[in-house]
């Protein structure tokens, strides 16, 4: 059986941050590939100059990149940088379609609604991943069969050095 994961990264990365801890994308990898056999995890991120050494460390460890090209703009003096790759996670997840069998979702925006529910309708919803279990948007919750909360896997995914 083939398995793949979509990734909205930035709807991951900061839960997690708000979850009070950092996520290890290299154990997150290992922990996909091994748990769920996930054969492909695509990783959909904003493109931001200046972090290509993140982007070689990512494809080095084996996630697909998807980007998506990001806009800067200022808000009451503060700069902010916004990059929504909702689009670009569903486009792909439609393109791969005939390539998987399962598909793992790792979100907890509402605006993936559907795409979850064709892929449960489709029987090819493995997983969705809710990075974290205080925060996700009510319009998931009826696929709470399928939830992993990403939140409560701290001791297994964060970076190392936040444990010791």
């Amino acid at each position: 059986m083939k398995i793949y994961a979509f990734i909205d990264s930035q709807n991951l990365n900061l839960a997690i941050k708000d979850s009070g801890w950092t996520l290890d994308f290299s154990r997150f990898f290992i922990y996909l590939k091994d748990k769920y056999k996930v054969s492909k995890t695509f990783l959909f991120i904003g493109y931001v100059a200046g972090n290509e050494a993140l982007y070689t460390y990512l494809q080095k460890i084996g996630y697909v990149l998807v980007f998506k090209p990001t806009l800067e703009y200022k808000k009451e003096g503060e700069r902010f940088t916004k990059g929504n790759v909702d689009a670009e996670l569903v486009l792909h997840s439609m393109i791969e379609y005939p390539n998987y069998d399962k598909a793992i979702i790792v979100t907890g925006d509402g605006d993936f609604h559907c795409l979850i529910e064709y892929l449960e309708k489709q029987e090819k919803l493995l997983k969705l991943f809710i990075p974290n279990s205080r925060k996700f948007s009510a319009l998931l919750r009826r696929f709470r069969r399928y939830f992993i909360f990403v939140s409560n896997l701290e001791n297994k995914l964060s970076k190392l050095k936040e444990r010791e």
